[in-house]
């Protein structure tokens, strides 16, 4: 039998191509969104492929989630392959982000994610196999001006991601963290700014700059979401390209602009590293 996947946000954008990258490969589909009557376009075409279309808001309780995700388990009678999809980012100096929207990104970039994937381990545990897949971010792998808030999600969310990959892996489940670049989807233009707004103190910050530059990029990203589709669904099914990386990598990185941009960061760590090695040492008894 083909595997399931259980797939969130997939009522638009990367969720919604993934939902239909994995159909039209022949695998079984929960796509999970939070109202199926207010993305009746997507509903259209999910359902159209032969996917199930399932109402889950990942802001809700840990109990509510657990419930649901329970219900979608019944549909076929196991999850293969979970995608955490579903998040949203929100713009601007870390000094201005009011409390109501911390909470609201976290509950949805992070709780979220981490209350699905205890849903999902007791039944993978079972079976002993199972993949996790957790869509993370260039920017969660490396934080920029006007992003800090959202790049702390998903820092968050791959910190998350480390631990339970070591925690899993003897009862054969996989887990994997997708760092995409910009891909053309809706994700830029349905970006948040925050709320009170950047201030006469960061009008001209380069944090004002990355804004501009962002909303100038829509429509324009480089990046081929069927293909980061494809990928992601290789590497769950052991096929293709992406399934090459199966069991060898944590780490998933898609774009010709995520990559060398990660790469710089992670050589600006190892310098980081070496020239703070002495001072590391120092503080030995």
């Amino acid at each position: 039998m083909a595997p399931v996947f259980f797939i969130t946000g997939a009522s638009s954008g990367l969720g919604l191509v993934l939902t239909l990258r994995a159909l039209s490969a022949g695998n079984r589909v929960i796509a999970a969104m939070r109202n199926p009557t207010r993305a009746a376009e997507a509903k259209s075409k999910i359902e159209a492929a032969g996917g199930q279309v399932f109402a889950l808001d990942v802001t809700d309780s840990q109990d509510t989630i657990t419930q649901r995700f329970k219900a979608a388990e019944a549909i076929y009678g196991q999850i293969d392959v979970l995608i955490n999809c579903a998040g949203y980012g929100i713009l601007g100096p870390v000094e201005r982000f009011t409390e109501s929207e911390v909470q609201q990104l976290f509950r949805t970039n992070v709780y979220g994610p981490l209350y699905l994937i205890q849903a999902a381990l007791p039944s993978m545990r079972t079976r002993r196999a199972g993949t996790i897949i957790n869509i993370s971010s260039m920017g969660g792998a490396d934080g920029s001006p006007a992003n800090g808030l959202y790049a702390s999600t998903k820092f968050a969310l791959e910190g998350l991601s480390e631990s339970l990959s070591k925690e899993v892996a003897e009862f054969g489940i996989s887990v994997l963290i997708v760092e995409p670049g910009a891909f053309r989807t809706g994700f830029l233009s349905a970006l948040v700014e925050n709320e009170t707004g950047f201030g006469d103190e960061y009008a001209n910050n380069v944090s004002a700059k990355v804004l501009n530059m962002m909303k100038g990029l829509n429509g324009k990203q480089p990046g081929d979401p069927e293909k980061a589709a494809d990928r992601m669904i290789e590497y769950a099914t052991g096929a293709g390209k992406g399934g090459e990386l199966r069991g060898k990598v944590l780490r998933m990185v898609l774009g010709g602009d995520a990559f060398p941009r990660i790469q710089a960061k992670i050589e600006k760590q190892q310098q980081d590293m070496e020239l703070g090695k002495e001072v590391a040492y120092s503080t030995n008894l």
